[in-house]
């Protein structure tokens, strides 16, 4: 067999995970006892690895998420009030799949936004797509889309995302801009694809939040009824952390 043709053919076709597959198997002089069936098995998985982690590669990307958190990193042992199994069980992210949303509450410091970030990255290692957003940036974006004639577009666009995340939520009263903005986007992702929310807020004072009692009731009725919720407490983490140490001077 012919090397360099084979590989120029398998890149020319843009099957770079078999490629390098196939060169792996040409240097390793064990795998001459491999038949056909064996060698192609070899490829085939080495181009669908590769391809698995580009797409997860391209979907963090796409997500955006504020910080470089995973579920393997998550500390229990932290006095939040984390529960370890509803944890676990949401890092399957079959909530995802099943159309359930997700509240996590809890004072400043507690970890709300990292925990959602690492359900988010779980989430794009499960081939979905996610997009995380701070609500307060959100609101201007949507004000200014408005303006411009782009907020149709962006509306579509969160609409569509397997995984909506909605980070920092409140504690300030919403606009009646804004009270309308959340319940379109709550609305176009009912029953369809979830959306997860972090608040420094508990639920029950969302409705004051909102303000108008009928979008109150249009929001939450939607947002609460299916929802797993991760209510935190205790002192903030950040707390424990050492100061970076100071760099000498040049």
């Amino acid at each position: 067999m012919l090397a360099h043709p084979t590989l120029d053919q398998l890149l020319a076709l843009g099957l770079h995970g078999m490629a390098k597959g196939f060169s792996d198997l040409m240097s390793r002089p064990e795998a001459r006892s491999l038949d056909h069936a064996e060698w192609l098995a070899l490829l085939l998985e080495q181009e669908a690895t590769l391809r698995r982690q580009k797409r997860f590669e391209s979907r963090a990307r796409t997500a955006k998420l504020r910080q470089a958190a995973t579920i393997e990193d998550v500390d229990y042992r932290a006095a939040r009030g984390l529960d370890r199994a509803l944890f676990l069980k949401l890092a399957s992210c079959d909530w995802i799949r099943a159309k359930h949303n997700l509240l996590i509450t809890g004072p400043c410091g507690v970890g709300k936004s990292w925990l959602a970030c690492a359900l988010g990255h779980k989430a794009c290692r499960e081939d979905l797509s996610v997009s995380y957003l701070r609500m307060p940036r959100l609101f201007a974006a949507l004000a200014l889309a408005r303006a411009d004639g782009r907020y149709t577009k962006i509306l579509r666009q969160l609409a569509r995302v397997d995984l909506l995340i909605l980070d920092d939520w409140g504690p300030e009263a919403l606009s009646a801009e804004q009270r309308r903005d959340l319940l379109e986007i709550v609305e176009d992702r009912h029953d369809i694809r979830p959306i997860m929310i972090t608040s420094q807020v508990p639920v029950d004072r969302w409705y004051e939040i909102i303000g108008n009692p009928t979008i109150a009731d249009a929001i939450l009725d939607r947002l609460v009824h299916n929802a797993y919720r991760i209510e935190l407490a205790g002192e903030s983490l950040r707390k424990g952390k050492a100061p970076e140490p100071a760099k000498p001077a040049a």
